[in-house]
C-alpha cells in the first residue's frame, strides 16, 4: 500500500503532532502515540497477493484498492483516501483548507505506475493574508478559489506519461 501517515485532532489534520511523535523516543514515543493516534490514509496499491499491480491502469488499481478495503472491513487507521472523478466534487474539496487538506492530486486513469515517473498534476493552496500577495512559486495554471478570503489555488507541478 502506498500512503500517507497523519494525525488527526478535533476538526483538522495536526501534521504538528505528527512530528512531535516522530521526534521522541522511548517511553515519550509510547506517551505521544497514545495521545496523538496516526492514521494511514492510503491512496495506492501495488500489490495483492502475488500480484503486482504497477502495469495496471490507476483506474483498475483505485478500483482494487477500494474492493480491498470494502471486503475486508479495513477501519481506522487505515483510511481509504478519497478519490472523484467529478470536477464538482473536487472542487467542494478546495474548502477543507480549514481542515488542513493543502491540495489536490490528479492522476491519468488510464496510466500505468511508472517506478521514479510521477505521472500526476498537483494543485496547492495557498493562503495568504492578502489576496493581491503573489506566491513565490508562479503557477502556470490557476483554478478557482476554494470561497475563502485569502485562499487560492495554485498549480504547482506536471509530469507527462511517455
Amino acid at each position: 500500500m502506498n500512503g500517507e501517515l497523519v494525525v488527526w485532532e478535533p476538526g483538522r489534520l495536526a501534521f504538528e503532532r505528527l512530528q512531535q511523535r516522530l521526534a521522541r523516543r522511548g517511553a515519550g514515543a509510547l506517551a505521544a502515540a497514545r495521545a496523538c493516534p496516526a492514521h494511514l490514509v492510503v491512496f495506492g496499491l501495488m500489490r495483492q497477493g502475488s500480484t503486482d499491480l504497477p502495469p495496471w491502469p490507476y483506474s483498475r488499481r483505485r478500483t482494487t484498492l477500494e474492493e480491498l478495503f470494502a471486503e475486508t472491513r479495513m477501519t481506522a487507521p487505515l483510511t481509504l483516501c478519497p478519490s472523484t472523478a467529478d470536477p464538482d466534487t473536487a472542487r467542494q474539496w478546495l474548502a477543507w483548507t480549514s481542515t488542513g487538506l493543502e491540495g489536490l492530486v490528479f492522476k491519468p486513469l488510464r496510466a500505468p505506475y511508472r517506478a521514479g515517473v510521477r505521472a500526476r498534476g498537483k494543485y496547492k493552496i495557498c493562503i495568504t493574508e492578502d489576496r493581491r500577495r503573489r506566491s513565490r512559486h508562479r503557477p502556470r495554471h490557476r483554478g478557482g478559489g476554494a470561497g475563502q478570503s485569502g485562499v487560492r489555488l495554485v498549480y504547482r507541478s506536471r509530469s507527462a506519461v511517455s
